[in-house]
């Protein structure tokens, strides 16, 4: 289905994106503000791996969940977020392989105090790693039958800027007020399975708050992409879909 959702060719060389296959993990690549290249790897469900220069930053890096990965064979983390302590997102063997003396791991309380080591945000905190700025958002359920999962207060989803580019990955989360104070979002990985996320229209209703000019479903399960598709037909926003 072509969707007009998809943006104009202008703004998509603005960010000189460029798709690639990398064995069976697809990539991205960005350009950010400066003209210094941004690769995004879509590794699985809620991982993902993203490159700029020499910094490797991992996004809530786990293995055992289908189709297995092995993080032995992926470059050592400069930085590892983790936005909650649920097992498809926070997974100890892998932050375990991930890691070398220097990699910091930035996440929530739980995961801080199971870990014993690491950066705790709380939502609305901000820090700087060595340029990069990186926000804790508000990531939490809102129907009421599901408030059980995700709890508000508990879990963040992540902005992170480098080099003037905004990227935000959402973490667990519905389409929550607080979506309507992101601003200037280049990048957006919004997850889409309920009862734990969004609905292919609660996951527009998020991608309109936000306006990003690049959105990538994530967090998928079984959801239909199509649903995505048409809910977002005549938005200026380009919809990326890739095997997550």
């Amino acid at each position: 289905m072509k969707s007009k959702a998809i943006i104009t060719l202008a703004v998509a060389m603005l960010f000189c994106a460029c798709n690639r296959q990398n064995l069976q993990h697809e990539q991205d690549r960005f350009c950010t503000k400066s003209g210094k290249t941004l690769d995004f790897t879509c590794i699985k469900h809620s991982s993902i791996r993203l490159t700029y220069g020499e910094t490797e930053i991992e996004f809530d890096p786990v293995e055992n969940i289908e189709p297995k990965t092995d993080y032995s064979t992926i470059p050592k983390a400069d930085y590892i977020f983790v936005t909650h302590e649920h097992y498809d997102h926070f997974d100890t063997t892998a932050i375990k392989k991930l890691s070398k003396p220097t990699t910091k791991i930035i996440t929530n309380k739980k995961c801080r105090e199971t870990l014993g080591r690491g950066k705790a945000m709380e939502n609305g905190d901000k820090i700087e790693l060595q340029g990069i700025l990186v926000e804790a958002v508000p990531a939490y359920n809102t129907t009421p039958e599901n408030l059980k999962f995700h709890p508000k207060g508990r879990d963040n989803g992540f902005v992170v800027t480098i080099d003037g580019l905004r990227i935000y990955v959402a973490g667990d989360t519905e389409d929550i007020p607080e979506m309507k104070h992101l601003k200037n979002i280049d990048i957006a990985f919004l997850p889409c399975n309920q009862p734990y996320t969004m609905t292919p229209k609660q996951l527009a209703n998020a991608a309109k708050m936000i306006n990003p000019k690049v959105l990538y479903p994530y967090h998928l399960g079984d959801t239909d992409i199509n649903e995505i598709v048409k809910e977002l037909q005549g938005c200026n926003i380009e919809i990326r879909i890739r095997n997550f």
